[in-house]
């Protein structure tokens, strides 16, 4: 089941247009792969928690460990692969984000839930699960083997066209969107489901679609300035 899972008119008016479209929107809204009817994937879900912080209306994000299997270093929505007792997408997204984030999840809204999306890379079937932080918890990587950071985002800062770009894979047919901020880059999955998210709660400014960037490329700069380090000048 996808949609409201509370009445819009219960959360936040600068949530309210997130939560009333998302019984209108598709899949193919968010990817361009389908979940697969005849092979096999395991149900997963992410946590999309927005809050009200210092700087304004934000979204959790983690950075995952630079040791993990698949995914590594990846900028993502807290979550994971569901588990029997969860009891559907919502558990495991509630689940998830307190394992590996110390979100409490007793101070969380669920408010709607996004058509399952189906990732390739991981064979994961992953339904995004909206949510409000109406009593925000202290967040933290809880354990460093599998999270290395994590960061209450501000929506501003996604939405400054100073931050935002697209990337692409040198012998790929593939291009997506990407934003560098807070001391994270966020591209892939996680990059569009977030661009596309920031679009459909109206958020989203008008930026500078023409900027392609090379992928491993701007990882580098991205992390040269992370760390501190001077970024060779383009030639």
């Amino acid at each position: 089941m996808t949609g409201p899972l509370v009445d819009p008119e219960d959360v936040p008016a600068w949530l309210q247009p997130l939560v009333k479209i998302s019984g209108e929107v598709g899949a193919d809204a968010f990817s361009r792969f389908s979940v697969p009817r005849d092979a096999t994937y395991r149900s997963a879900s992410v946590l999309m928690l927005f809050g009200e912080g210092p700087r304004g209306p934000d979204v959790l994000l983690q950075r995952r460990a630079d040791t993990l299997g698949s995914h590594a270093g990846q900028v993502s929505f807290p979550g994971g692969g569901a588990e029997p007792d969860d009891g559907g997408p919502v558990g495991t997204a509630l689940r998830e984000a307190e394992e590996e984030t110390g979100v409490e999840p007793s101070g969380v809204l669920p408010m709607a839930v996004f058509p399952e999306l189906f990732v390739p890379v991981s064979s994961f079937a992953v339904t995004p699960v909206l949510a409000y932080w109406r009593t925000p918890s202290p967040v933290h990587a809880v354990d460093p083997g599998e999270t290395a950071a994590v960061a209450r985002v501000p929506i501003a800062e996604l939405t400054d066209p100073a931050n935002r770009f697209q990337v692409k894979r040198e012998g790929y047919d593939w291009k997506g969107p990407a934003f560098d901020v807070g001391g994270m880059f966020v591209w892939g999955f996680t990059g569009g489901l977030l661009a596309m998210t920031l679009s459909l709660g109206g958020w989203e400014r008008d930026w500078d679609h023409g900027d392609v960037r090379e992928l491993d490329v701007a990882l580098a700069e991205h992390q040269a300035r992370v760390d501190g380090r001077q970024v060779p000048e383009k030639e």
